[in-house]
């Protein structure tokens, strides 16, 4: 598939990052990382092989779709890396949930627990001794019997945050197999790996590298999001 570029300004590229492929990957392997290294060097006009610098500054889950961005030389990297590192980046995702959400906002604070040599994480008591803390803002966007569509803000970045703590309350991302869904999600038929869920990095805001300039990118949704039948006025 082509890469659905959302901005691209000297060593700054944000792109729509499509359900079922990984961010990186080890050498061999398809991800977002081999597609955007190939984009460069067609367009510097470099042979197959030669090796491209891409800085990698945050991820998002395989399943997950969305905004992401990427750098293109290191000094750009470290800039971007660093507004990550001090949480200046506004970053919001679009949630589909099983359940009804109630009350219409809130925040979910919990402790979770990545585990050892696994994709996984689990909500754990604050005295575990590898417990990080969670928190999350969430809005309820609209929600009828199929579910609720959240918009949330993450307040700390841990690993499958959105999927473990909205789970853990009852209320797992369509098509989420691993933490509890039991709806499917996307085209069927396919493999579990390529499987995606209701889950999608909707804006991202950052600062420019090298201009300073303020940056805010909104990602449209994938079309599998149409199977949710949402309220046009609220896309």
């Amino acid at each position: 598939m082509p890469l659905d570029i959302l901005y691209d300004d000297g060593p700054c590229l944000v792109v729509n990052k499509p359900s079922g492929v990984l961010t990186q990957a080890p050498a061999g392997i398809d991800s977002l990382e081999v597609r955007i290294k190939a984009l460069y060097r067609e367009r510097e006009g470099k042979p197959p092989d030669a090796n491209i610098y891409l800085g990698i500054c945050h991820r998002l889950d395989r399943p997950v779709s969305g905004a992401i961005v990427f750098a293109r030389h290191e000094r750009a990297a470290r800039k971007l890396s660093k507004q990550f590192e001090n949480r200046t980046v506004s970053k919001s995702y679009w949630a589909f949930v099983e359940g009804a959400v109630s009350p219409d906002e809130g925040t979910w604070t919990d402790y979770l627990h990545k585990r050892h040599g696994m994709a996984a994480a689990e909500v754990v008591e604050s005295t575990h001794p590898a417990a990080k803390i969670a928190i999350l803002h969430y809005r309820v966007r609209w929600q009828s019997e199929q579910g609720a569509w959240l918009e949330i803000e993450l307040q700390t970045g841990r690993t499958h945050q959105i999927r473990v703590q909205s789970a853990s309350r009852g209320h797992p991302v369509v098509g989420d197999s691993q933490y509890g869904s039991t709806r499917p999600f996307g085209a069927p038929g396919l493999e579990m790996r390529d499987r995606p869920i209701a889950l999608h990095a909707r804006q991202l805001g950052f600062r420019h590298p090298m201009t300073n300039e303020p940056v805010d990118v909104v990602a449209p949704l994938p079309s599998d999001w149409q199977q949710l039948e949402l309220p046009n006025d609220l896309m």
